[in-house]
């Protein structure tokens, strides 16, 4: 196993891309959001253009790039944003003159703008940069000055994002991953904010060093946050229902290396229970009883392919980004990359747990347990599986809605199975930071679901 280890050098440096690793691109400040495989021979379509990706290879993570037209395709160049001081000044010494500026009397009759879409075609043939066409277009504005600063400013960000798209290149972690799929397609993780998911793991005391076992039915974002948060050190066992794991497509785009892979262990429950009849009182349950629960092996397959049909995250040989076109939100599978691409797959994570480690699961119990499956009972899953964590174990449940964790913090209290227990909702609100226009941003998400936390309790089973 350590001879494995020189061929995963480039991963030394987290902050740097290498070939082969897994980005998130942000192209016009948010306005869409593309997770890709960097290699050699990968590309991103732009609008009607297609540039390649080997620019941003070797980079640094926070990167900005411009899309610019070249001699023979378009292709990503380096943007480094102005700092001009003379900028701030004149912000400072025009602000009298701002107040007395307004568009009352800009009438938009399409006729202000005197540069023809000929003449534009003709500057990029000339060679023209996108930056070019924007002040090209701003000269010949007639209402241009007549504007407030806001407004000029609005007009040059459209202007930019137009002929002069910009990408920012980003890390794909937990925080990243979480507010891309919430902003774009909140369903597919079960419509778990990144505050919640903070809160999940605080709940459930996710720490180094420690044995998590976790019910995953949102993608693989909750297992790969606490593998996220192990840093290599413990476990995470991923435990599931029926013949056939949940996905957990999302935990490839962590980037993860070979030694955080192993921690990541999948195991089925009904197994655990086969070979831990005994263990801290737990009754010796077969497969055929487990079948009886709600999710079945033909439901659970069902399932499988469904969410894999959704976001078609084969990893490895689709770039995957998300797309808003009319309002409608979907994950579209971009299919343009050579045989050379096709090449860097990510190191897999989820192998079968071995005997030693169920061995040790077996005699110390799990440390934490972390449930977000918004599609099943939260009370027929904790029943089940709060007998497999050691005593004073902390546990947390994510759910979407507060009706399914209320009647199982009721069942709870009258099993005494746990103690402290206590639903929380998280709140969060963002803020536009701009100047003389910090404020509230007008749209937020009414919640971001409830989590159920406790501690579990001893529980005499001779008296019962």
């Amino acid at each position: 196993m350590s001879e494995s280890k020189p061929e995963s050098g480039p991963v030394i440096n987290p902050r740097v891309t290498w070939e082969g690793c897994s980005v998130l691109l942000d192209i016009n400040d948010g306005d869409r959001l593309v997770f890709a495989r960097l290699s050699a021979g990968s590309t991103l379509k732009i609008g009607n253009k297609s540039c390649s990706l080997q620019p941003l290879i070797g980079c640094t993570f926070g990167s900005l790039f411009q899309v610019e037209i070249g001699k023979e395709k378009p292709y990503l160049s380096r943007f480094v944003p102005p700092t001009d001081d003379s900028n701030v000044q004149d912000e400072g010494g025009s602000q009298l003159q701002e107040e007395s500026r307004d568009n009352r009397a800009i009438i938009d009759n399409n006729q202000a703008q005197t540069l023809t879409g000929e003449d534009i075609d003709a500057m990029r043939r000339q060679g023209a940069t996108g930056n070019e066409i924007v002040e090209a277009l701003i000269a010949n504005s007639a209402t241009f000055d007549k504007k407030t600063q806001f407004s000029q400013e609005k007009y040059r960000l459209k202007k930019q994002k137009k002929y002069a798209p910009r990408v920012l290149l980003r890390r794909p972690f937990c925080r990243s991953i979480c507010e891309a799929y919430f902003k774009k397609y909140p369903a597919r993780i079960g419509f778990l904010r990144v505050d919640a998911l903070s809160l999940l793991l605080s709940m459930a005391n996710a720490t180094a060093n420690s044995d998590v076992l976790v019910v995953d039915m949102v993608g693989g974002l909750a297992t790969g946050a606490v593998a996220e948060r192990l840093g290599g050190s413990g476990s995470v066992c991923s435990t599931y229902l029926g013949g056939t794991p949940y996905p957990t497509e999302i935990i490839r785009m962590f980037n993860f290396s070979d030694e955080i892979c192993k921690t990541i262990m999948l195991f089925k429950i009904c197994t655990f229970f086969h070979f831990s009849s005994e263990f801290c009182g737990v009754p010796s349950m077969t497969c055929a009883q487990f079948k009886m629960k709600p999710v079945s092996e033909s439901a659970n397959m069902k399932m499988t392919i469904q969410w894999r049909e959704k976001t078609s995250l084969s990893v490895g040989t689709e770039d995957v980004y998300l797309s808003s076109k009319n309002g409608d939100t979907d994950l579209v599978p971009e299919n343009k990359l050579s045989s050379s691409s096709k090449t860097c797959k990510a190191p897999k994570a989820g192998e079968k747990a071995p005997k030693q480690a169920i061995q040790s699961w077996k005699e110390n119990g799990f440390s934490s347990l972390i449930i977000a499956a918004p599609e099943q009972d939260a009370w027929g899953l904790v029943k089940d599986l709060l007998p497999l964590l050691t005593y004073s174990a902390p546990f947390a449940i994510y759910h979407q809605y507060l009706q399914p964790l209320a009647t199982c913090m009721h069942n709870l209290q009258l099993e005494k199975m746990a103690i402290g227990l206590q639903i929380s909702e998280p709140w969060l609100r963002e803020y536009q930071v701009l100047p003389s226009r910090t404020h509230p941003c007008m749209q937020m998400s009414g919640t971001g679901g409830y989590i159920l936390s406790g501690t579990r309790m001893y529980t005499d089973t001779s008296q019962s």
